[in-house]
């Protein structure tokens, strides 16, 4: 916990050189990654594409797979 402390302390990186699409996801109540982080993260991503589930924590994408597995293929797909 100490390490993630400090790591969220740092300056956020210059993500707008990075160009190629991204897909983030989260769940909406992640202790370890809080939601606001995720979105800011896909918002300094210039080609971003954010998913947040809601009432879920760190393993949304394991708790929703029905729903984001489709999402994966048809992100890697285009």
């Amino acid at each position: 916990m100490k390490a993630l402390r400090r790591w969220g302390a740092k300056e956020a990186a210059d993500l707008s050189r990075v160009h190629q699409p991204v897909l983030v996801a989260n769940g909406d109540s992640d202790r370890m990654v809080p939601s606001k982080n995720t979105r800011d993260l896909a918002q300094r991503l210039p080609n971003a594409e954010l998913i947040l589930y809601p009432d879920s924590g760190h393993g949304a994408v394991f708790q929703f797979h029905a729903d984001f597995v489709p999402k994966v293929l048809a992100f890697l797909a285009s």
